[in-house]
């Protein structure tokens, strides 16, 4: 089992980025998320690995829980202000090219110059209006994210 397992992870790298959205359709019966291929390569790694050997134990998922609310207590079910931890790296490829923006404490960074919003730099790379933080994957279409 173990060499069908290696195999499927190195049969990843290989894979064009449409082969690896149709392999996360299979494993994930669901649409795949608008990342980057590192994220898809490695989520799909996992996936395949948990797949053949399991997933985290019941009790070490209520564990890794209750850790989570010590070290940030929910504040209505959410962080009180969103807002990604500064220094937090956002990428997203947009029509074949990569683009990276930086969390910083009092706003964002692109290409070296600082942004007060998300939706500026999406502009930016777009040329059209976008809410950056869908265009950045932060939060899905319907508002839950």
């Amino acid at each position: 089992m173990t060499d069908n397992v290696l195999a499927r992870l190195a049969e990843l790298r290989t894979m064009d980025i449409i082969a690896l959205k149709a392999k996360w359709r299979d494993l994930f019966t669901s649409e795949p998320p608008p990342y980057n291929r590192k994220f898809l390569e490695s989520r799909l790694a996992y996936r395949i690995q948990e797949l053949a050997y399991g997933g985290l134990r019941p009790e070490t998922l209520r564990r890794l829980a209750a850790l989570a609310e010590q070290l940030e207590p929910r504040r209505s079910g959410a962080r009180k202000d969103n807002m990604p931890v500064s220094g937090t790296r956002l990428l997203r490829e947009w029509q074949g090219v990569q683009h990276l923006a930086t969390v910083l404490t009092d706003g964002f960074e692109y290409q070296g110059r600082p942004y007060k919003s998300l939706s500026a730099i999406a502009r930016t790379i777009t040329g059209t209006r976008w809410n950056g933080w869908l265009f950045f994957g932060l939060r899905s279409q319907k508002g839950n994210g």
